[in-house]
């Protein structure tokens, strides 16, 4: 088999139950707010303590207001969610970067910028976007509540081991094409359930040519194909990126962990379960134009023909542009546009803003347009400030707020309002993800401040 999947997945397998599940040894577990209260009481109610506390970084993301942050929280669930993990990590001895702590942010931002998602381990998190932090050559993915008070409690995992799949694109990217658009391309051609059951590797003289930042938003939405993650072989791209971050191996110890993350590649003679090839030149700007992450289409291309659907879909695919206001054949450039949204584990990184910003520099927010911009941590935020990005987003009517997920999914006040449309750079487009009866376009940061300084559905292209 000889693929990177097998070499890290092997090194952390403790045993294999026969005709059972195997159990994996992990080195990370990431915890937010909303999926570790149970944990914590299962921990509790059983009398155990974490058994390696010093693996475990615990954060508020979701519930996390984006304005008056040193205020209290105004609504009384996400309050609680958030006192509630400070009280917890408190007393099970854990690390917490809490609200205004420089370190907090979205959890899937801050473990890569912060050097402690590293090549070659496993990584969960009671979150499906963990696949985020395959970017860094690590096996890393989701996982249920009652998953997470059993890595708290012994450091180690119950899984069956998930097929092997190798995603190729090749070829140069053309103008205006980022990685948000590749993995929304990717989607379109593979449906949200094409990777059911693999663990994907991203390959290919495209992937290889990606940014870090562009990377993880790539492997972030790999869970939206039903895959179990996805990650990327790290190469010097990765090293470069790592290279003094705050936990990142220093001295003689970075030296060692280069020398073994250099070994964490497939064979040439590895064998998938799974090879699938894209071309990179037949990928545009792409939006998205149902109720899932897989209705994608290029920006200058239409909606599909209902003729075009198969038969057992049409129902579903009707429903879904009935929800959006659509009709099947037409094209979405021109659509009236009410909000922007730019942020979320997606892309919610400094790369980000700074496609936001080439695009809206010496320009002004349209008339009628509500727009978000949320950096996903603390960092980004200085860094936009560093660069002078805050100047640019506020000359041209922007304002910049303060880190969480956001408007990603309706958990905190950043709610479109119902019937509305939103370009979105976030994950998920189902109906009432950004607020009931809020109306989603998934697209990539180029193309939402096209929106945002247009009004309307703006090839980005026509404005570079």
């Amino acid at each position: 088999m000889n693929t990177l999947f097998d070499k890290i997945w092997d090194k952390h397998v403790v045993q294999i139950v026969k005709d059972g599940p195997t159990q994996l040894y992990i080195d990370r577990l990431y915890c937010h707010e909303v999926t570790s209260p149970q944990a914590f009481s299962g921990m509790r109610e059983r009398g155990l303590k974490c058994f390696r506390p010093d693996h475990i970084y615990c954060m508020p993301d979701h519930n996390t207001p984006t304005h008056d942050q040193d205020k209290p929280i105004a609504d009384p669930i996400s309050k609680k969610q958030v006192d509630t993990l400070a009280q917890n990590t408190k007393e099970f001895g854990l690390t917490h970067f809490g609200m205004l702590n420089p370190k907090n942010g979205i959890i899937h931002v801050v473990g890569p910028e912060r050097g402690l998602s590293l090549p070659g381990m496993t990584i969960v998190c009671g979150d499906s976007h963990t696949s985020t932090h395959g970017a860094m050559g690590a096996v890393a993915f989701g996982i249920g509540t009652s998953e997470v008070e059993m890595v708290m409690a012994t450091e180690c995992i119950l899984q069956q081991k998930p097929k092997s799949m190798r995603i190729s694109v090749e070829g140069k990217l053309g103008k205006g094409v980022t990685a948000k658009d590749v993995a929304l391309y990717i989607m379109s051609k593979m449906t949200t359930s094409g990777a059911t059951g693999y663990f994907v590797e991203y390959a290919g003289s495209a992937v290889k040519n990606l940014t870090m930042e562009g990377r993880l938003t790539l492997c972030n939405l790999t869970i939206e194909m039903g895959a179990r993650g996805g990650f990327i072989a790290p190469d010097e791209t990765t090293f470069e990126y790592i290279k003094g971050r705050e936990y990142a191996p220093k001295g003689a110890e970075w030296d060692k962990a280069v020398a073994y993350w250099r070994t964490l590649k497939s064979g040439d003679d590895a064998v998938f379960d799974k090879e699938i090839k894209f071309d990179a030149a037949d990928i545009e700007p792409m939006v998205t134009y149902g109720t899932n992450p897989g209705m994608g289409m290029g920006i200058s291309q239409s909606i599909p023909a209902m003729k075009d659907i198969d038969a057992a879909g049409q129902i579903s695919f009707k429903k879904s542009l009935d929800y959006m206001g659509f009709q099947p054949g037409e094209q979405l450039l021109g659509k009236k546009v009410d909000y922007v949204f730019c942020g979320s584990c997606t892309n919610g990184r400094i790369e980000d803003f700074r496609a936001f910003a080439s695009i809206v520099k010496g320009k002004k927010k349209a008339e009628g347009i509500t727009c978000w911009l949320v950096p996903g941590s603390w960092m980004v935020d200085e860094q936009i400030r560093k660069e002078g990005l805050d100047k640019i987003f506020e000359a041209a009517g922007f304002e910049l707020r303060q880190p969480g997920c956001s408007a990603c999914l309706a958990m905190n006040d950043d709610k479109i309002p119902a019937g509305k449309l939103s370009v979105s750079t976030s994950n998920r487009n189902f109906e009432g993800r950004q607020g009931p009866g809020a109306r989603t376009v998934l697209a990539s940061p180029l193309v939402a401040a096209a929106a945002a300084i247009t009004g309307i559905i703006t090839d980005p292209r026509s404005i570079m």
